[in-house]
């Protein structure tokens, strides 16, 4: 396996995102409150930064203005020539690369968390970008040994031979927390305070890093995307029926050939064609209806995580 560098200096440069989806509430208050109070963020080793990514989408509780920030930090975009008619995503994912990056350079800041929710019963979720993401990959494996008992899953995104296109990708590593179900534009107490101890728990691993811990190779288990499914429509392109019963919150579940997905307004039901197992992801996540997908294909893979060794202590001055 080809294995993207592992850092073999501290990260010192880490930032925290939330709001980079405007009605996706916990992120947004975590970095509100940290934006008053930045203690929290506040490690030996480093002092991570909060940002509010879509302060427009934030103040007006939507998802976005004019088109996902989350799917904008392309090169098409990041480096097309500006002009008055950009749509606003566009403009402020230029921002946050001249903040956080410029993507794919040595100034790009060490470390992104980006964080979100969904209405979709995702639980607790790693995103990462690709098996290759070796000291990401070793972050989720930390995150499931402090918590077991959240089952926590890993989601590796990126498609082969994708450019990635997520806020996080501009720094040289990065991560996204994706946790649900939770409503958009609602704050819930568990949610939330569960994100606050998965971002804690991540600058710790950060700090543990810095300060020279060693962390042996592993094997992981994580899901990779293989298609989408779209709802059933009639010839207008309306609706012409939901997510079955049996499928509903069934996220990261084994999805068989004959099984049933959609429940037809008609009454019927519409069974899983496909050739092998699948495993559903974002099933019925409301913010994915506009995208014409009621849930992602994922196949789930088996791996193995090189070790990370040690950071090579600074040589010291010399007396």
């Amino acid at each position: 396996m080809c294995s993207l560098p592992v850092p073999r200096e501290p990260l010192r440069r880490v930032a925290v995102a939330g709001g980079t989806h405007g009605n996706e509430m916990s992120g947004v208050y975590l970095v509100r409150h940290w934006l008053l109070a930045p203690a929290e963020l506040q490690r030996p080793s480093f002092s991570a930064v909060p940002v509010l990514a879509n302060p427009a989408a934030t103040t007006a509780c939507r998802r976005y203005v004019d088109r996902d920030l989350n799917r904008t930090f392309t090169s098409t975009f990041l480096n097309s020539r500006p002009t008055p008619d950009d749509p606003y995503e566009v403009t402020r994912a230029r921002e946050l690369n001249q903040l956080l990056g410029p993507k794919a350079s040595g100034q790009a800041f060490d470390f992104v968390l980006d964080l979100h929710t969904s209405t979709a019963n995702m639980g607790t979720c790693f995103i990462a970008e690709s098996s290759h993401d070796v000291f990401a990959l070793h972050l989720c494996r930390h995150l499931q040994l402090q918590y077991p008992e959240l089952s926590c899953q890993v989601f590796l995104y990126q498609r082969s031979g994708e450019e990635s296109y997520s806020l996080d990708s501009v720094a040289k590593n990065g991560l996204a927390l994706e946790l649900g179900p939770q409503p958009q534009g609602v704050l819930r107490a568990d949610i939330f305070s569960r994100m606050r101890a998965l971002v804690a728990t991540v600058l710790d691993f950060i700090d543990l890093f810095n300060q020279g811990t060693a962390f042996p190779t592993f094997e992981m288990e994580a899901y990779r995307p293989v298609g989408i499914m779209d709802f059933p429509r009639t010839e207008a392109g309306n609706l012409a029926g939901t997510v079955h019963p049996q499928l509903q919150d069934q996220d990261f579940q084994p999805l068989q050939p004959g099984d049933p997905i959609f429940q037809m307004f008609s009454g019927e039901d519409l069974l899983y064609e496909g050739e092998s197992t699948v495993y559903p992801l974002f099933i019925n996540e409301a913010a994915y209806y506009e995208k014409g997908v009621a849930f992602v294909q994922t196949e789930k893979l088996t791996f193995s995580v090189p070790a990370m060794p040690a950071l090579t202590p600074a040589p010291s001055p010399a007396s």
